[in-house]
């Protein structure tokens, strides 16, 4: 059996003075003076010691390559083993006493680096921070370190952070979800007055092993997770988008339930829910995409027990093509009954194009129903590997 590259990137952030009213029974951090006495160790840092807390208990498999990226000095880079990680600093170094300026940038800088996952150590505070700049289609996971701890992006514990991020790690099915970040108004919560404000949504996985989030107790009733997939789409979809809808039965069953003919073993352009072409080749498909300037979206499905989701039956999707539509503009479809045929392999990517397939490799939602999306390994062949004859067969 073949076996395709994984890894995993996963970014770490760090507010290092999270956490520090605490002790001092101030409701928060944001004190300009508690922050002081921090600095002057009169109160302990403790975010620190719960990002360590969050690596301790992080299991990587063996057939994983892992690296952390972060910024260097207190954000992250001192409370790593050097020995123990592979890590890559971003060219971002903060100033000596961070402040909110300091997390949105280093989040700006981190996230340009193509994450699996965000983890940032903090509190409500760090939350609203992250949330203002981190894009939306970025997955996060905070790691309580902070006194307000209302938001709904946090695991219960540094333990279970890394619990979550393990299950990522061993390719588990890990169902994403937009959740709330709040914050307090600290100075009305030392009076006595919860002034609690929404402040947005980030993309946080859950932990979401098969049999809780499927019908019939335990049993997917394919037909019908169709409908929910074809429904989600319905939802996200806008009536200047571009949509590209790749072959097989999955994508061929959304148009369907749509209303739309579409072509089983081809490619189909629609504007919105329209359809403008079918079964397109890649000429035709390359003038749609230079003549439109609204947004984009290419629908592709895996093959199930294989798992490629290009360069099987969609050589249309030629490298060019997909630069251009960009990865973040890919929406995989699948049910997770298909996705669990892949006995934990990761979805597959060869476009022909080495550099391509490398860039996109990852972790990548897949849409498995309405409301209800995962977060899965997407690896490649690697050219310069020379295999043995197990590996071929």
């Amino acid at each position: 059996m073949t076996e395709t590259s994984r890894q995993f990137r996963l970014g770490l952030l760090i507010n290092p003075y999270a956490g520090v009213g605490g002790p001092a029974a101030n409701k928060g951090s944001d004190d300009a003076r508690i922050q002081a006495m921090a600095r002057a160790g009169e109160l302990p840092l403790t975010a620190a010691r719960r990002a360590q807390s969050f690596f301790e208990h992080l299991m990587v498999p063996e057939d994983c390559s892992f690296t952390v990226v972060t910024v260097p000095g207190p954000m992250g880079e001192e409370v790593l083993n050097p020995g123990k990680w592979t890590v890559e600093l971003t060219g971002f170094r903060p100033v000596d006493y961070t402040t909110a300026v300091d997390t949105q940038n280093a989040t700006q800088a981190l996230t340009a680096r193509q994450l699996d996952l965000l983890v940032f150590v903090g509190g409500d505070g760090t939350a609203r921070d992250v949330c203002s700049v981190v894009p939306p289609h970025q997955p996060v996971l905070g790691v309580p370190a902070g006194v307000k701890m209302h938001s709904g992006v946090y695991a219960i514990n540094p333990q279970a952070a890394a619990e979550l991020v393990s299950l990522l790690l061993r390719g588990e099915l890990v169902n994403l979800g937009q959740h709330e970040v709040r914050d307090i108004d600290e100075e009305a919560f030392r009076q006595g007055k919860v002034k609690s404000r929404h402040f947005g949504e980030m993309l946080t996985p859950e932990e979401g092993r098969f049999v809780q989030h499927v019908k019939q107790g335990g049993l997917e009733v394919e037909e019908l997770v169709l409908l929910d997939i074809a429904a989600q789409l319905a939802e996200e979809l806008t009536e200047d988008t571009l949509l590209i809808a790749g072959p097989g039965s999955t994508t061929f069953n959304v148009l369907e339930t749509w209303q739309i003919e579409g072509t089983l073993l081809g490619v189909d352009i629609l504007l919105g829910k329209t359809l403008l072409a079918r079964d397109v080749d890649s000429t035709a498909l390359d003038g749609y995409l230079h003549d439109h300037r609204g947004p984009v979206r290419l629908m592709v499905t895996a093959i199930g027990g294989q798992g490629h989701i290009i360069g099987r039956g969609n050589q249309q999707l030629t490298p060019a093509i997909l630069r251009r539509i960009g990865r973040d503009n890919l929406w995989v479809v699948a049910t997770k009954t298909k996705l669990k045929t892949l006995a934990g392999r990761p979805l597959v990517m060869d476009s022909g194009d080495a550099d391509l397939d490398r860039a996109w490799q990852g972790h990548i939602p897949v849409i498995t129903g309405f409301a209800d999306t995962v977060l899965y390994p997407l690896g490649f062949f690697p050219a310069n590997k020379e295999l043995t004859d197990d590996e071929l067969t």
